[in-house]
């Protein structure tokens, strides 16, 4: 079964890759490209030096932003989803916020940020940007998860005469890990997609800078080539969070038996 989850991917892969080659047959580096010169391009931006400096910045801004949301988001979305009063005051401005593109936000976060001298500020900009992206997910993941929580867990935790703290960490968390794991895969893949809008707008480095840069240039070549490392950083960090997830609900499913 999972040898034949790789040939269909790969087949799927490849008609994809023929249709590319057959629609843009004959364009050249000015025009969108092809296969071929997507590959001859991302080999020059490998070669060039520049592609792992970029990787490496933009890698170190999502993760900075997202595990600030995480650090953040996870006890709001807890206490949202546990206590009324705290749901009755927070909740409304959580609301309110999570409609708003993070993007909306850049020219507030240049403005904030820009005088800042003990850090990049543009860096920062990103990581701002990013923690808007990641955190509301993450808040709504954690609020669904224990709102989900089924009585009996609760019922049991009372008749032991457990409560505070230890109920949150031995019955609320445990319970509602699965479903907040989710929420972070899914805040990472947003987080991911931000970022580079986010670079393209607001930074002098980083895969986003660099379709930018690309782009002014007009070396679509290069632009077609950094989306391609894009889809394969995004795909490998999505890779990692899956598995994670797999893991605790893997461990949850033993507990349970």
């Amino acid at each position: 079964m999972h040898g034949r989850k790789i040939l269909l991917g790969l087949i799927g892969i490849g008609i994809f890759l023929l249709v590319w080659h057959l629609v843009t047959l004959g364009n050249g580096r000015t025009d969108v490209p092809g296969p071929w010169l997507t590959l001859t391009g991302l080999i020059e931006l490998a070669t060039g030096g520049l592609l792992w400096r970029y990787i490496i910045a933009s890698v170190f801004r999502v993760m900075w932003g997202f595990t600030l949301a995480v650090v953040v988001g996870v006890p709001v979305g807890l206490a949202i989803g546990w206590s009324r009063w705290f749901r009755e005051l927070v909740n409304p401005l959580v609301q309110g916020l999570r409609p708003i593109s993070p993007i909306a936000w850049l020219p507030i976060a240049v403005l904030v940020f820009g005088g800042v001298t003990w850090w990049e500020p543009s860096d920062l900009s990103a990581i701002f940007l990013i923690f808007l992206a990641s955190i509301f997910p993450i808040i709504t993941a954690a609020t669904s998860a224990v709102e989900g929580i089924d009585v009996k867990y609760l019922r049991v935790a009372t008749n032991f005469e457990v409560s505070g703290f230890t109920v949150l960490f031995q019955v609320i968390l445990p319970a509602a890990m699965p479903q907040i794991l989710t929420g972070l895969r899914l805040a990472l893949g947003i987080a991911w997609v931000v970022l580079v809008a986010a670079e393209m707008l607001g930074v002098q480095s980083g895969l986003g800078f660099q379709i930018n840069d690309s782009r002014n240039n007009l070396r679509y070549d290069l632009v077609v080539a950094a989306m391609v490392v894009i889809s394969i950083i995004g795909m490998f960090l999505d890779g990692v969070m899956a598995r994670i997830e797999n893991t605790a609900l893997s461990r949850r499913g033993t507990a349970k038996r």
